[in-house]
């Protein structure tokens, strides 16, 4: 029964990570619904809640998979679109997806081992924490925007790095304003198809960071060019440093209220030095150190979204607090106060269990889904994913979800056009969460 549990988690994972508008969360809740059925017949609530984990965890591998090769990104890898694309037009799209899947395995053995220490810390600190959020996240979004150095070129003058970070602060302000427009009015979503956990993020960000560099990739002539298998050519101090950044970040954010993995990916990428979102660079050792950065990166960001999964779970044990769909799912079906040590270890062998089965199929879908997508014309691909993200955000988020995702698709595309990084557009996560804590 428990092996079946975590095959069935596991399967729907895979299915949600690959297809773009599909959530974890939307599993979780069918499963929740259909929990009473599944009782009748004699399964417990321990099992419904094992396959949720372990839907959240494989979907935390596999959702790189479209955010690289489609460029329609979740609200979790929706930076993750930005280094893969790039490594993609190189021809390594599959190296990408393999660095992915070592990033988040890599988290999964962080993570585990950091859960005892850092359960006992944040049960004594998350009072502290939660009473100057606000101003970490302020501290954050103004290092991001400061580290802006914009596009090098020779005899600019000294002045020109503080016209970037002006950018960089108008863009911010923009996405945030929009931001904090669209989550308070997200009450006028009024969705032809209403799937349980409709956010405003899928058009906000599918705008953002998907459509607009689409719509970029079109009028560039960008096509995807043929792809080889090649070693991860990866300095390991990297990969570690990747693999414990992303799990920092994703663990402490996991703790926090109204904290995405959105906003941990920002987290990390300040401690990633790269330019993986400029257009044009000068020369091959800047090439080659953006490369780098770009795979780095990668690693860090799937790190990320499965510590954050895991820690979810924790923090609900722990400080009883739900974090995400997935938790607040588990916690319908079993009361969190009941989540002793028993359920605990039952979840890490869950964890470890799903995490070798994800990695290696994560691995093997990416090494594979080129040739597919090499027999279709990239244009075809290009349009066909935009009117998906368009008809998804019209049925799963209404009229005001569609105008929403057409307001945003121009602001991201203007960070290309301003040759800054495109991270600032965060700005529409980050500026509503520092005003409401503020």
């Amino acid at each position: 029964m428990l092996l079946l549990s975590v095959l069935t988690g596991y399967t729907l994972g895979i299915f949600s990570g690959l297809v773009p508008g599909i959530h974890t969360n939307n599993f979780a809740l069918m499963l929740v619904a259909l929990s009473p059925i599944f009782m009748d017949w004699g399964i417990p609530p321990a099992y419904i809640a094992v396959a949720i984990v372990a839907n959240s965890l494989s979907h935390s591998f596999h959702d790189i998979i479209p955010a690289i090769y489609l460029g329609a990104p979740n609200d979790d890898m929706a930076l993750a679109v930005l280094p893969g694309h790039r490594l993609l037009l190189e021809g390594h799209g599959s190296e990408a997806i393999r660095l992915s899947a070592l990033g988040s395995a890599g988290s999964v053995v962080v993570s585990l081992l950091l859960a005892v220490p850092l359960a006992f810390a944040f049960s004594i600190l998350y009072p502290v924490l939660q009473s100057y959020l606000g101003w970490l996240l302020l501290l954050i979004s103004i290092a991001l925007i400061m580290t802006e150095k914009g596009e090098q070129v020779i005899n600019q003058g000294s002045l020109v790095k503080y016209k970037y970070k002006a950018y960089a602060l108008v863009l911010f302000l923009l996405t945030g304003i929009l931001g904090t427009f669209a989550f308070r009015m997200e009450s006028n979503m009024n969705p032809l198809i209403d799937i349980g956990s409709s956010s405003i993020l899928l058009p906000l960000l599918s705008g953002l960071f998907g459509a607009s560099q689409l719509i970029i990739s079109l009028f560039s002539g960008s096509s995807i060019p043929p792809q080889k298998y090649s070693k991860m050519e990866l300095p390991v101090k990297r990969i570690i440093r990747g693999v414990i950044t992303g799990s920092a970040a994703g663990s402490v954010v996991a703790w926090l209220p109204g904290i995405s993995s959105s906003i941990a990916a920002v987290l990390a990428r300040l401690f990633i030095r790269s330019d993986f979102e400029k257009e044009t660079v000068a020369e091959d050792e800047d090439f080659d150190e953006q490369m780098e950065g770009s795979k780095e990166f990668i690693i860090a960001v799937s790190g990320v979204n499965t510590a954050n999964a895991i820690f979810g779970l924790f923090a609900l044990a722990v400080i009883g607090k739900t974090r995400s769909g997935a938790m607040v799912a588990i916690n319908e079906i079993i009361d969190a106060a009941s989540l002793d040590q028993q359920f605990i270890i039952l979840f890490l062998i869950v964890i470890s269990l799903t995490a070798f089965l994800s990695y290696f199929s994560t691995i093997k879908i990416g090494n594979n889904i080129h040739r597919f997508l090499a027999k279709l014309d990239y244009s075809k691909i290009c349009i066909t994913v935009l009117a998906g993200l368009t008809l998804m955000s019209l049925l799963f988020t209404g009229l005001f979800g569609l105008m929403i995702f057409m307001i945003s698709i121009p602001l991201g595309m203007s960070a290309s056009f301003m040759k800054i990084r495109r991270s600032h557009a965060m700005g529409v996560i980050l500026l509503p969460v520092i005003l409401y804590f503020l």
